[in-house]
């Protein structure tokens, strides 16, 4: 029950990454700090729609 999940960019709101994630064991969305290539900097990622 794993679904794909796509990640957007804090500052610049593009969608960067994507990855997998079960969302009836974890039903809030993930946040994580990856590197963005359109900012050029760390940056927090939150879970898109």
């Amino acid at each position: 029950m794993r679904e794909i999940i796509h990640l957007s960019c804090t500052g610049c709101k593009r969608k960067n990454y994507s990855t997998t994630k079960n969302k009836k064991k974890h039903t809030e969305k993930l946040e994580v700090k990856k590197f963005c290539p359109f900012c050029k900097t760390h940056v927090l990622h939150k879970e898109g729609k």
